[in-house]
């Protein structure tokens, strides 16, 4: 009786293995269609679902695109990842971040990373990471420019339906594979089968703690999407053309924006000076005292200069013109 135990027991395992593996290749290779799902799902017990925002056999009662009604889309039963990352400027740095945290909040959201940094002149920005329901992706979107001034944005989606229903099928397997190493592990007596089905156990469980992990991951990052926001103080608005401008308009906008750019050069020049007068001071001080140490250097070689072609005979002596021809100079014949 126990040679027969322990032939049905490999058997029974062997079978398990196949199995899993059959759904693995199954999922691999084109994903896991309604029918799968169902047999699947039929063959859990009924107290083996998981209790969270998803259930294990949601991919068998969803309905397949065709059955699905008009309104809901090509995408209503996809497991989509939504993405977005904005860049905005203001004037009011402090109201734009109370109604941006405000509208979060008011979306049904949270604030997962904020952070404000300031520049030497004043200025200050800030990084915001926002996680709002996916229902609430584009209107969230579109209120963020009636907070401040946008002046880049980008999104993306992500479709990872093939890799959730693949972690669900292989959880699926591994619970049905749990409860009948269980249901084994009641009957066994002999010592050496209890042991390995007790491995098998602790590594089924294994793998159903990091399927369920893995679940509730991507349960997180397709019920809330994740929204980037760099927000950054200016003294003006940047502004957009809407329309080709004409000439006029161009040379207009040309002789303003060159006043601009001078009245905004000459306040940058002025808080320049304002931050680093001190430094600007000792290099002035350090510049006058090596302009009058070269002066100086400069008039002890020019003293020196006279002093060596002064009346002192030497290499500079010059010959006077009222000084006779010596005896000894030839005249020029006639």
């Amino acid at each position: 009786m126990k040679r027969g135990l322990a032939l049905f027991l490999a058997a029974l395992l062997t079978a398990l293995t196949l199995s899993a593996c059959g759904a693995s290749s199954g999922s691999k290779g084109g994903g896991m269609d309604a029918g799968e799902s169902a047999s699947s799902a039929a063959a859990a017990p009924a107290d083996s679902n998981y209790q969270g925002n998803w259930v294990l056999d949601s991919a068998a009662k969803a309905p397949s695109p065709e059955e699905a009604e008009p309104g809901e889309g090509r995408l209503a039963n996809a497991k989509m990842i939504y993405t977005a990352s904005i860049e905005a400027e203001t004037t009011d740095f402090d109201r734009c971040c109370a109604e941006l945290e405000a509208l979060v909040e008011r979306m049904g959201g949270y604030l997962e990373h904020a952070s404000a940094d300031s520049y030497g002149d004043g200025r200050r920005s800030g990084e915001y990471t926002a996680r709002v329901p996916a229902g609430q992706f584009e209107a969230f979107l579109g209120s963020v420019g009636d907070i401040g001034h946008v002046t880049s944005k980008s999104r993306d989606a992500e479709n990872i339906s093939e890799l959730y229903y693949d972690t669900e099928s292989r959880l699926i397997t591994q619970r049905t594979k749990m409860e009948r190493l269980q249901a084994l592990l009641a009957k066994a007596e002999v010592m050496e089968d209890i042991i390995t089905l007790e491995n098998a156990i602790a590594e089924t469980e294994l793998e159903i703690e990091q399927l369920t992990g893995s679940l509730r991951h991507y349960d997180a990052l397709v019920d809330y999407a994740t929204v980037q926001v760099r927000l950054r103080e200016v003294l003006r608005l940047s502004t957009v053309e809407k329309s080709p401008p004409t000439f006029s308009s161009q040379l207009g906008s040309a002789f303003t924006g060159g006043i601009r750019s001078f009245g905004d050069f000459l306040q940058g020049l002025a808080l320049f000076l304002a931050y680093n007068w001190l430094w600007l001071l000792l290099l002035a001080a350090i510049v006058a005292l090596s302009v009058r140490a070269s002066r100086r250097r400069q008039a002890r070689r020019t003293e020196a200069f006279h002093q060596a072609s002064g009346p002192n005979p030497g290499l500079f002596r010059r010959r006077k013109p009222e000084d006779g021809k010596k005896p000894d100079d030839k005249q020029p014949k006639d």
